[in-house]
């Protein structure tokens, strides 16, 4: 992942967004933006700070200040790696606490005081203790998009696009796949596993070559279903349809692609259709759409996630002037959980 190098002036960053984001982002809302982004810029060097952005950030902010921009994944190998003093994660706070987890030493920040995530919350450290207890000896996977404490009681973490990679390479007919229950339908119909819910059985009593999964899910991705591909498919005939894995399985089955988001940007980048149609964070068609002037993102998107959408230009700005909202993580937590992310990476 390369290092992007911001405009030097606030002239050459008004121009930048200008010619990125025109017929997307009005153009008020570009002089506006384009003046908070250059004075981010300026003070992250004063602080030695690298600014992190996830492919869900909205346009204004994706294409002005962050220094690397990609999913889960390829952000926390520069989180582990950056030489910064400072980290300013522009994402969600498990994103933040992955790279206080991998940098201990670094100060680590998050432009709000709480960006959660629905699917984060949806399981707790208590609850991998007791699947543990339910099922002895069986591995634990753990999605990246968990806290710290769900970390810390996993055996390794996984994201969307090394999840059924990871699996394949475990020794166990058995795994416990958490906490996203359509990610894991989909790694388990990709590994050629039987799904379970905790206290059942695969049909004959038994747990050879099954995939134990929760019940948890992202607010965004649930809310696709056949229905919309079946109208996408209506309307622009044409279009591909890219979904992200956490999208429902039989909204993944009938698509025309599924990756994570970084895999979805280089899908595009390297396809000649003219027409797209994203099945995921819908500010992320616009990011793509402004890297790829010559290809069309069909706006029939109009799902954005609340928590991804508290991260602004605005509170970035305030967050570096400040130092405010720094992630802290207890020490013997951040030690557990640091090894379920080695062995990801280490596995990736």
């Amino acid at each position: 992942m390369e290092k992007i190098q911001p405009p030097e002036t606030h002239q050459e960053t008004l121009e930048a967004l200008k010619y990125k984001l025109e017929g997307i982002v009005p153009e008020a809302e570009i002089i506006l933006k384009a003046e908070m982004a250059y004075e981010i810029n300026r003070i992250k060097k004063e602080k030695d700070a690298v600014i992190l952005g996830h492919n869900y950030m909205e346009p204004a902010l994706y294409h002005s200040i962050p220094d690397y921009v990609g999913d889960s994944l390829g952000l926390s190998k520069i989180s582990a790696e950056t030489t910064a003093s400072r980290i300013v994660f522009c994402g969600v706070e498990f994103m933040a606490e992955t790279a206080k987890i991998l940098s201990p030493d670094k100060m680590v920040l998050l432009p709000a005081s709480k960006a959660g995530c629905s699917l984060a919350e949806s399981i707790t450290g208590e609850d991998v203790r007791k699947l543990k207890e339910q099922y002895p000896g069986v591995p634990v996977i753990t999605y990246v998009n968990t806290y710290a404490e769900v970390k810390a009681e996993t055996d390794i973490c996984c994201t969307s696009s090394n999840a059924a990679k990871i699996v394949n390479q475990l020794d166990s007919d058995t795994v416990i796949c958490l906490p996203d229950e359509f990610l894991a339908k989909n790694i388990a119909k990709e590994t050629g596993k039987n799904v379970v819910f905790p206290g059942h059985s695969n049909g004959n009593g038994e747990l050879q070559n099954s995939m134990i999964v929760w019940d948890g899910k992202c607010e965004v991705h649930d809310k696709f279903s056949l229905q919309d591909v079946e109208n996408v498919r209506k309307q622009f005939p044409d279009a591909l349809i890219l979904a992200h894995p956490e999208c429902p399985p039989e909204v993944v089955e009938a698509s025309d692609y599924s990756g994570s988001t970084t895999a979805m940007v280089n899908y595009v980048q390297q396809s000649d259709a003219d027409r797209y149609m994203l099945f995921t964070e819908c500010s992320m068609g616009d990011n793509i759409a402004a890297e790829n002037k010559e290809k069309e993102m069909v706006k029939m998107c109009s799902v954005r996630c609340p928590h991804m959408n508290q991260i602004t230009l605005e509170d970035t700005l305030e967050c570096l002037k400040k130092d405010q909202y720094q992630i802290h993580i207890d020490e013997t937590i951040r030690k557990k959980a640091k090894a379920s992310l080695d062995r990801m990476l280490e596995m990736s």
